[in-house]
């Protein structure tokens, strides 16, 4: 790894304080273009870069990698390892609704898990937690049994090691107690696998894909969603989801528009003439 790429993952590390988790992604995505170019990232001009990418077909993960290299070279410049900078231009990709769930979908999902053992209460309670609160799925496997302070959430592990409070759903908490209370387990961390180790984040994709077919992700999008279309602010939900900025929770704006659009052709008199 060449000495600025060094000074970069300090700097995100350090200075800008993101998680682990990230960090080691661009650690992982630069280091990968070094390793393709056979030169150091800061010596690589637009074609040369490109060329090293050329052989990435999907955009998210093209865009992903273009991404790194700009807030790389843009860190260079500040620094003054660069005279220039030229950001990468990103690929487009179309915007889709994303995938989400209604409430009657996860609760006949509660419906098929089997209580007979303490596993069952807690993949019924991890999926009532997720659904109540919309973590990030590395959020809700950090949370200890401290973070929860009588029906608020303390998110102390956010994107970015961003702090924030989370009111939660009575009937998530009972779920969770009933979890605790069965778990033969007594540990600071909620979220155990049959050892009592911290469930991995692989375990919890296999529980929900069992029950509901869908990423862990996709309760987040569910949440987010029954948000909107309940009629809450935008800006609400963005401070909700632990979002930087408006514009990521924006796609959600069309769910809420073709729900007011429903709203009239249901209610308003003239649409019905």
């Amino acid at each position: 790894m060449s000495n600025e790429l060094e000074a970069f993952i300090e700097y995100i590390s350090v200075t800008k304080a993101l998680s682990g988790r990230t960090v080691e992604a661009y650690r992982r995505d630069l280091s990968s273009i070094e390793a393709i170019s056979k030169k150091a990232l800061i010596s690589l001009d637009g074609a040369s870069a490109l060329s090293a990418l050329r052989e990435y077909d999907n955009k998210r993960t093209l865009n992903r990698k273009l991404s790194a290299l700009n807030a790389f070279f843009s860190f260079c410049h500040q620094s003054r390892f660069v005279s220039e900078f030229s950001k990468f231009t990103l690929a487009k990709i179309p915007k889709s609704l994303p995938k989400f769930l209604e409430f009657s979908e996860i609760g006949q999902a509660m419906g098929m898990i089997k209580r007979d053992k303490w596993t069952g209460e807690r993949d019924a309670a991890l999926i009532l937690f997720l659904y109540a609160t919309g973590l990030r799925i590395s959020e809700c496997l950090d949370v200890r049994r401290s973070d929860i302070e009588g029906s608020w959430l303390h998110v102390r592990h956010g994107k970015g090691e961003k702090e924030r409070l989370v009111p939660v759903a009575k009937s998530a908490l009972d779920a969770v107690k009933k979890y605790l209370d069965a778990s033969p387990f007594e540990k600071d961390n909620i979220w155990l696998n049959y050892q009592g180790k911290p469930l991995s984040r692989i375990s919890a994709y296999k529980i929900t894909q069992k029950y509901l077919g869908v990423s862990p992700h996709v309760l987040r999008h569910s949440y987010a969603t029954a948000l909107i279309i309940g009629g809450a602010d935008l800006r609400v939900v963005q401070e909700l989801l632990g979002h930087s900025s408006l514009l990521t929770t924006q796609i959600y704006t069309h769910i809420q528009k073709q729900n007011l659009k429903e709203t009239v052709l249901q209610c308003h008199p003239m649409s019905r003439e």
